[in-house]
Formats: C-alpha cells, sequence, structure tokens
C-alpha cells in the first residue's frame, strides 16, 4: 500500500478539528458526541478515532489550538520594532480577538474552553499556564513602555501588564453579552482612562 503523506495525516487531522470546533460552537462541549463530530466531518467512526481516541483528546486539541493561537500574536506585539504603544497593543490584540469569531459571528471557543477548564484538571492548567504566558508578553510591553519614556519610572511593570492583558478578555466578555463596544469605542475608551484627568491651568 502506498504510504500516507505527512501533508495528508495533518489535513485529515485538522477536517476533523474543524468540524468539531463547528459543533462545540453551536452545540457546546457538552452538549456535542463524538457521532455529532463524525457526521459533520463525513468521515467514518474509525478515522475519527484513529486520530482522536475521546471526546476528551478533540477538546484538549481544540483548547491547544484556540487559546495557545493567540501565543505567537501577542509575542510578536511584545517584541515589535519600534515599541508600539501601550493603546497600539491593544489594539491590535482586540483586532485579533475580533477576527477570532466564526463565519456568522459567532464566539470565539476561547469562551467554552474557559468553562470547561473548570471541570478538567489537566485543561486547567494548559490554560493557566498559556494565559500566565500571555501576561508575561503584556507585562515585556509595559517594561518597554516604561524604558521608553512610556510609561512613569515609579510604575510597577507586573501590575500594568496584568491590567493591559485584563482588558482582552474583558473585551470580549461585554461583546458576548451586550453586542457592545466596538474596538475602536472600546480603545478609545481605555486611551481616555490612560491620559488621566486633564491639567489645571491657573
Amino acid at each position: 500500500m502506498p504510504r500516507v503523506s505527512d501533508e495528508h495525516l495533518a489535513a485529515r487531522r485538522q477536517q476533523i478539528l474543524d468540524a468539531a470546533g463547528r459543533c462545540f460552537q453551536r452545540n457546546g462541549f457538552h452538549n456535542t458526541s463524538m457521532h455529532d463530530v463524525v457526521a459533520e466531518a463525513g468521515l467514518s467512526i474509525g478515522a475519527v478515532y484513529r486520530y482522536f481516541p475521546s471526546k476528551h483528546n478533540l477538546i484538549v486539541s481544540i483548547a491547544e489550538q484556540v487559546i495557545g493561537g493567540a501565543a505567537e500574536v501577542f509575542a510578536e506585539l511584545a517584541q515589535h520594532e519600534p515599541p508600539l504603544s501601550l493603546v497600539e497593543v491593544l489594539d491590535r490584540a482586540l483586532a485579533y480577538v475580533d477576527g477570532q469569531a466564526g463565519p456568522n459571528g459567532q464566539p470565539p471557543l476561547s469562551v467554552p474552553v474557559w468553562s470547561e477548564a473548570q471541570r478538567d484538571p489537566a485543561l486547567a492548567e494548559f490554560v493557566g499556564t498559556t494565559y500566565r504566558g500571555f501576561r508575561d508578553h503584556f507585562v515585556t510591553v509595559a517594561r518597554r513602555a516604561q524604558l521608553a519614556g512610556d510609561l512613569p519610572a515609579d510604575a510597577d511593570p507586573e501590575a500594568v501588564g496584568a491590567a493591559l492583558f485584563g482588558l482582552v478578555p474583558g473585551y470580549l466578555v461585554q461583546r458576548l453579552l451586550t453586542g457592545t463596544p466596538d474596538r475602536t469605542t472600546y480603545v478609545n475608551g481605555v486611551r481616555a482612562l490612560l491620559a488621566g484627568p486633564p491639567t489645571s491651568h491657573r
């Protein structure tokens, strides 16, 4: 028999992950069965189980793909030359978040991943480690802003980075729950907050 190429195996695996992602977006993790994924993928049961022996394997792989995909984006923002302003970093991070919505405006799968992490210790460890890594990138952004004189010398970069990163899931949650604000409005609000009160002239 001819040997199946690595590219074919990778494409088939991604086909299953894409199908699972659509099922999870429609029905959530717990209301999706492996048979649902098999039907969505248009493959045989044996083909799907060859790559993913259980739904748990699928969920973990989805989490790694969905959440882990942001690591490269945030790392690039942290190391951008020349260094970006705090607001510009936030704006670009939120543009990535907006881009994760499904073709029909479905919410990013990161949200059900957060929920599932509360039940699954192994997934919780992965999510916690990954998000601490995200936060570290924003701490780097704050340190570079401080060196550039865009952040007061007495500011704590760890605190600033944590607060800046917290604005990212905060934006996502508001968008999912209320439909607003849009990215421009949100970023303009943060820009106004960072500017502080106007200087009083006597």
